[in-house]
């Protein structure tokens, strides 16, 4: 297999007909140095990162994965040696290669050879790594991964509670994750590849955020080199009670509280605005005037500023709630600190200034089957649900084009993929969350064309760039 990997071209120079300034063009060329490479990432005539589907089947059923959710149309399969060699060209310009999307990767039989492949044309700084339920992670198959050159494994452990971990990851069992830690380990020793990363990544709920700072100290005492928390995306209604964030933005919040503290200085209770307000009235108290008067400037000073201000996500906030899981956050980052382990934590409140780590990296999706997308919320179709309404959101897979037609280059560059980065860049989408008539048929119509301020990219109702979801990249 190696010998016929040498042999594969990796040549490629885009076309000033495929809307690339030519003062930006390069050579996808192992070897040569890209002059566009001090670009931003979006900019560059390749993708700087890639995330590579290599299988979407799985041994376990996990109540927080998209593959068990309510009518998901996820189709099983595995990529194919001939797909991932069509993504050649792009390996000398890497900074990552993340081999995993839905599925459980070490499922898939050719994962060494992937990864030994890829490492053979990446650059020295550069890593490979993919995120797995670790059930699979045996001595021989520690040994064969490390041989192959992984950088980074990420072991999903939800919580180290042996009944609360049978429950939100069917099939899957605590002393798994310790095993697989205990065989990488031993062969980071044997096989001298000390340079392993070993991490664990958290989904967190209001199930088990309490037992966060367990499942830190059980990383310390591990060794455990990272830690990533994630927030839950409710696939099912059921699991809606169970988010452990807050809808309202941090900008949002910060207009909020003041005024609502000065309300109550004023003797004017604004919780009962929706009393008050419906059903209409022709004639209202002078309390009842107080408060519709207030609510109204309120909002009126948000609109004036650019504030999406949810009045009922606002008036509904569990304030109690959030200075808990607050204190749970801080006291894991204390203990991450003390123990020299890298975390990574979820905002609990969305920020209002947002950034998709996707697109600003340069990252492309790779399915299975070879089609290209632009990060984890747009690729594959399935159903989510909005918090306040308990709503059902189809979400349909954003593809840029397939391996099988065009070359990963092509697709990177064509002009449609270009312009769907650049509008992401400038943040002018809606913010869906914080909007008082969402759901609306713009966002959560079947076929979406654009939003509300008149954007072509569905990203207003996603909770990525509003750092509520985290994962190894």
């Amino acid at each position: 297999m190696q010998d016929s990997v040498t042999n594969i071209s990796t040549d490629y120079v885009p076309t000033q007909e495929m809307g690339v300034p030519m003062s930006s063009k390069a050579v996808c060329h192992q070897g040569i140095t890209s002059p566009c490479s001090e670009l931003h990432p979006v900019f560059r005539n390749h993708p700087t990162k890639l995330f590579l589907e290599t299988t979407t089947r799985c041994n376990l059923k996990c109540q927080s994965c998209v593959k068990q959710s309510y009518e998901n149309e996820i189709l099983e399969g595995d990529m194919s040696m001939a797909t991932f060699m069509a993504l050649a060209p792009t390996f000398p310009h890497l900074e990552s290669l993340v081999l995993n999307g839905i599925g459980e990767p070490l499922l898939h039989p050719l994962l060494e050879d992937f990864i030994r492949i890829s490492k053979s044309f990446m650059p020295k700084e550069s890593w490979v790594g993919f995120q797995s339920n670790g059930t699979l992670i045996t001595d021989e198959r520690a040994d064969s991964l490390l041989a192959a050159g992984l950088d980074k494994i990420c072991l999903s452990l939800d919580s180290v509670s042996c009944d609360t971990f049978r429950d939100l990851r069917e099939g899957g069992e605590v002393v798994d994750i310790e095993n697989a830690i205990c065989a990488l380990k031993a062969a980071k020793a044997r096989t001298g590849k000390t340079d392993l990363e070993i991490g664990l990544e958290v989904v967190v709920s209001r199930d088990n955020f309490r037992e966060l700072p367990d499942v830190l100290k059980w990383a310390t005492s591990r060794e455990v080199g990272f830690v990533i928390a994630t927030h839950l995306l409710p696939y099912d209604p059921s699991q809606v009670a169970k988010i452990a964030y807050e809808y309202n933005s941090d900008e949002a919040i910060a207009l909020f509280e003041p005024l609502k503290r000065k309300a109550e200085s004023e003797g004017i209770d604004i919780h009962r605005y929706f009393d008050v307000f419906f059903p209409p009235k022709w004639v209202r108290s002078k309390e009842e005037q107080q408060i519709l008067d207030f609510v109204y400037k309120m909002m009126l000073e948000a609109n004036r500023a650019g504030i999406f201000f949810q009045v009922k996500n606002l008036f509904s906030r569990d304030e109690a709630f959030h200075r808990e899981i607050t204190e749970v956050f801080n006291e894991v980052q204390a203990i991450a600190e003390k123990a020299g382990i890298r975390l990574k934590l979820p905002e609990i409140v969305p920020k209002a200034d947002r950034r998709c780590d996707f697109i600003e990296g340069g990252s492309a999706m790779v399915s299975w089957n070879g089609n290209i997308h632009p990060c984890y919320f747009l690729w594959h179709r399935y159903k989510c649900f909005h918090k306040t309404r308990v709503v059902c959101r189809e979400i349909e897979a954003k593809s840029f084009g397939n391996l099988e037609q065009e070359s990963v280059c092509d697709i990177w560059n064509e002009p449609d993929f270009r312009a769907f980065r650049e509008e992401v860049l400038k943040y002018r989408f809606s913010y869906c969350s914080n909007c008082n008539v969402a759901p609306c048929d713009f966002i959560w119509g079947p076929d979406f064309q654009n939003d509300c301020s008149a954007t072509n990219v569905p990203c207003g109702d996603c909770f990525w760039c509003m750092g509520m979801f985290n994962c190894l990249q």
